[in-house]
């Protein structure tokens, strides 16, 4: 069984990100599941980073703490991550020599080979090829496909690059090294969530996207703009995250389906579009790409602290969506169906991810396209007389129009209004209004998915998590059972409505999220009338893992 757990360390501008990801993305194409995550500072240049990846060969979705391989392009860095590093860990380094360090001189290399010391991080990704055994047939077309678009010199050189340093660190592999990583039948391609989400959102018919750039949401609308034209998608930064929701909100009342997305601190401006959607019933998908607050917080660390947040945002009362995918196969067809139960009951969803989600990549197979459904909602124009966007129906859903579409006047506003759309200040009519709202709650609460069980057959403790920390808590149950423990896991993915599901009281149930105070466990007494006194919670920036679930429940 194969398992290796690799931490690339380094200051912002080595280039550690180039490094690990032509490394995780060779590992993937030679038929390997991979895990990669990364850490960084709020900084261009400077500082300590790491780019974690994990290579198995059986599925994983989640880190290690301990490593088996750290690779320092500097001394700080070493110092820092060497804490993180198994005993009979190895380390890659260019200063140090002694026992289990593989000396490479990246920088040395670079310079008296190319004359250029930018070459050193891809001479370091040639060593990790060699101490892993990977092919380097394999490693030399990812490099030659990362750096195709910078011409043919330019790939020979990066090619020569880690071919040196191959070729140096399997001189000292010997007796120090013992991975080899033959190539397997299996494919995969290599994806973030924030990659899928906007995959997601093309593939469900989104023709329009604007956002203000805030970590870690950022990378969607990036993906989207690079690829519009093969997506057939309108992308436009806007000037903030008010113009944001609002644009978004327009394209949608003009026909488009539409989305916007953001962090914590931009998010608190779209609130109050929020609650324009609502009252206005006009669908819209916003990402929220979770980070630590409050204000900037740990502007490149991640957290789960916004699900209160996310539930309850937007003044007055009217329903909203709120999902949490778990991984990117998750967050693709997530997203998707959030575009079409926005549609159907027109109103506002939002995507709960955060910057563990977003800045990882994982490997998979494919997204079954299906499973997507792309679906009008509108109504038929030609079989409507007295057209009235607001009827007042027994589902509380009115029949929509978009403006032009047809002979038809479609009128609405943030005020109060009749079922025309215009301004009312009628009190019967408000109470009635606000009924027909809320009547799209018990409806939608039949099509929410129910919590995922993982090995809850015979369990007397149960973990409950949500959104991102899935990967991480399955696996601390797999450990666990290890051990004979008798636990099991739910996972929630669709937490607004929350579907109607049982809690057995003769099991232990343990909220396990990423943050202080127990968000989830909150939610559960209020929705399902049950007390969880048991939380395992984790709230300094770094994600949840396997080894640290395991500690706290056995240990506390």
């Amino acid at each position: 069984m194969i398992d290796i757990d690799i931490i690339i360390s380094g200051s912002a501008g080595q280039g550690i990100q180039t490094v690990g990801y032509i490394l995780a993305k060779t590992a993937s194409k030679a038929g390997y599941n991979v895990f990669s995550w990364q850490e960084y500072e709020s900084r261009i240049r400077g500082g300590s980073n790491s780019y974690r990846i994990r290579i198995s060969d059986y599925p994983i979705n989640a880190p290690f703490i301990k490593a088996d391989i750290l690779l320092s392009l500097d001394k700080k860095s070493n110092e820092k991550y060497l804490p993180l590093l198994k005993e009979d860990g190895i380390i890659l380094d260019e200063h140090q020599t002694g026992e289990r360090i593989i000396n490479v001189p990246f920088v040395g290399i670079a310079q008296q080979t190319f004359r250029n010391k930018l070459f050193a991080n891809v001479v370091a990704v040639g060593a990790l090829g060699a101490v892993i055994g990977i092919d380097p047939d394999s490693l030399n077309k990812v490099i030659s496909s990362q750096f195709s678009r910078k011409g043919e010199e330019i790939v020979s050189k990066n090619i020569a690059a880690a071919a040196e340093g191959y070729r140096t660190a399997r001189k000292s592999c010997e007796g120090i090294c013992s991975w080899i990583l033959p190539k397997i039948e299996q494919q995969y391609f290599l994806i973030s969530v924030n990659e899928a989400l906007a995959l997601g959102a093309a593939a469900a018919g989104c023709r329009f996207m604007a956002a203000y750039p805030m970590t870690p949401s950022t990378g969607i609308i990036t993906y989207l703009s690079k690829h519009k034209d093969r997506l057939k998608i309108f992308t436009e930064q806007a000037e903030d995250e008010i113009a944001a929701i609002n644009m978004a909100i327009g394209a949608s009342y003009a026909g488009v389906r539409s989305m916007t997305a953001s962090s914590g601190g931009g998010f608190a401006l779209m609130v109050e579009g929020i609650s324009l959607a609502g009252m206005t019933e006009t669908p819209v998908v916003i990402v929220l790409g979770q980070r630590p607050g409050p204000a900037t917080g740990l502007p490149t660390r991640t957290e789960q602290g916004d699900l209160l947040f996310a539930i309850n945002a937007g003044h007055g009362e009217f329903p909203k969506l709120v999902f949490a995918p778990s991984d990117p196969k998750d967050a693709f067809h997530k997203i998707a169906r959030a575009f079409n139960l926005a549609d159907k009951y027109q109103i506002p969803a939002v995507i709960l991810t955060d910057q563990h989600l977003a800045d990882s990549y994982f490997t998979v197979d494919n997204f079954e396209l299906d499973n997507i459904v792309n679906k009008s909602y509108l109504a038929d124009p030609d079989t409507i007389e007295n057209y009235r966007r607001y009827q007042l129906d027994h589902t509380g859903i009115s029949p929509a129009l978009y403006p032009g579409q047809s002979q038809h006047l479609v009128c609405c506003d943030s005020d109060e209004h009749d079922e025309y759309g215009h301004i009312t200040e009628d009190l019967e009519l408000r109470k009635r209004m606000v009924e027909k709202r809320l009547k799209k709650f018990e409806l939608l609460r039949h099509e929410i998915m129910l919590p995922e069980e993982y090995q809850i057959s015979g369990a007397e403790d149960v973990f409950i998590s949500w959104g991102s920390s899935k990967n991480a808590v399955f696996e601390a149950v797999d450990k666990l059972r290890e051990k004979k423990t008798k636990v099991g896991a739910i996972h929630f993915t669709e937490l607004m409505p929350l579907p109607e599901y049982e809690f057995l009281p003769e099991k232990n149930y343990y909220t396990v999220e990423s943050n202080a105070t127990g968000q989830l466990g909150k939610l559960l007494r209020i929705e399902y009338n049950i007390s969880v006194k048991n939380h395992i919670t984790c709230y300094n920036g770094l994600p949840l893992d396997q080894e640290y679930i395991v500690k706290r429940f056995l240990h506390g």
